[in-house]
């Protein structure tokens, strides 16, 4: 009997049919065969991937930390913002990692959601932070364990941010008519409109990614390794040991410049891992365009892109009760990675979590990452 899909109803029988048309989620194992494919399918790179026309906005100093505010041009749009934490009174050269804030459909703010700044931080983002991040800004949390940290924005989001006024009227005319349903709590009336117009926005931004021949996850992976660029810049920081870290759409970055980015020496992705077959009877319409780039279902499945640079060092943090997956999802994708990592003879190099409780890196989770990290960037834990 064929299988029912609930959001597919009497279309369930579509998925076979493509299961016929090209085979689904076959296996891509590791190596350079399945990373060619991906850039294919992500479409946007470049043989020089460096930031152009770096400046330091302005510089602070906050409870044990220096911070820096730089930007820089990745080519197209509006400038990106980032910021820069490290410990003060450091002289060496530090081992550093790129903090990747998240989607949680929320692009009013980016790299504020995860990271302190000069300035005090907005109420709407400490309930935020008390709903996915245990309540504090990690990435400073990350830098006083002797990190230097890197928090960009990226496309879509912040400084990257679409003006409400250059988005097209039907866009806006269906997120007000979003808005007006359901408002945030603590949201304000403005920050809320634009999150409501954005979620319905990047559907037609994903368009333009078509008719350009790319896709948002090339996009922003693209504009991550630029960031990673600039690290490896500056003399503060150690080139050979950069990390990279994030939860939900920040753990799609990370995946993504685990997977495209030769520069990165161990890679954290949390709240963000699972088979495609199980989202596909779970949860399709929550998810963003980031992790399901076009075309990549043909080649491999989700944890395939993760562990395409396998040997080099992985964590995933699954959250048990995360609303976005299904747990037997979960598992088959830790699975499927820890095979791959079998398979390079380095076992020992993937190492995936599991903790009770929904969509979150809590402060339990964030601790447990920041030994790993200082496992593999610095050579203790």
């Amino acid at each position: 009997m064929a299988r029912n899909y609930q959001h597919l109803g009497v279309y369930s029988d579509w998925v076979a049919a493509a299961n016929r048309a090209h085979r689904l989620y076959p296996e891509a194992p590791p190596g350079e065969e399945t990373r060619q494919k991906l850039r294919e399918v992500l479409g946007f790179h470049f043989a020089e991937e460096r930031p152009r026309a770096v400046k330091v906005e302005r510089r602070w100093r906050r409870d044990g930390l220096v911070g820096e505010e730089v930007s820089w041009s990745v080519g197209y749009g509006p400038r990106t913002h980032a910021w820069v934490l490290k410990p003060e009174g450091v002289r060496e050269p530090l081992p550093a990692v790129v903090a990747l804030h998240d989607h949680g459909g929320f692009k009013y703010y980016g790299k504020e959601k995860i990271a302190d700044g000069p300035d005090e931080t907005p109420p709407v983002l400490q309930s935020f932070r008390e709903e996915l991040y245990g309540g504090r800004a990690y990435a400073n949390a990350l830098a006083r364990e002797g990190f230097i940290v890197l928090v960009p924005d990226v496309f879509l989001w912040g400084s990257r941010k679409f003006p409400l006024e250059t988005i097209p009227e039907w866009d806006r005319s269906v997120g007000s008519a979003i808005h007006a349903w359901w408002k945030g709590e603590h949201t304000p009336d403005e920050i809320a409109l634009f999150h409501s117009v954005c979620a319905i926005h990047e559907h037609t931004v994903e368009k333009y990614c078509h008719l350009l021949g790319t896709t948002l996850a090339g996009v922003i992976s693209y504009e991550d390794r630029v960031a990673v660029h600039y690290l490896r810049s500056r003399k503060d920081v150690r080139p050979e040991a950069i990390g990279c870290i994030g939860l939900s759409g920040g753990g799609v970055r990370s995946a993504l410049l685990q997977a495209t980015c030769d520069h990165i020496r161990a890679a954290v992705v949390v709240g963000m891992m699972c088979t495609y077959g199980e989202i596909l009877d779970h949860n399709v319409a929550s998810h963003s365009w980031m992790g399901l780039p076009w075309g990549w279902a043909r080649y491999g499945d989700y944890p395939d892109i993760v562990a395409c640079r396998a040997p080099s060092p992985l964590m995933v943090q699954y959250d048990e009760d995360d609303p976005l997956f299904t747990l037997p999802g979960m598992r088959a994708a830790h699975r499927r990675i820890a095979a791959h990592y079998r398979r390079m003879g380095a076992p020992k190099n993937y190492v995936g979590e599991f903790y009770p409780g929904g969509h979150k890196f809590d402060q339990q989770m964030q601790e447990s990452a920041f030994r790993w990290l200082r496992k593999h960037l610095v050579g203790r834990g």
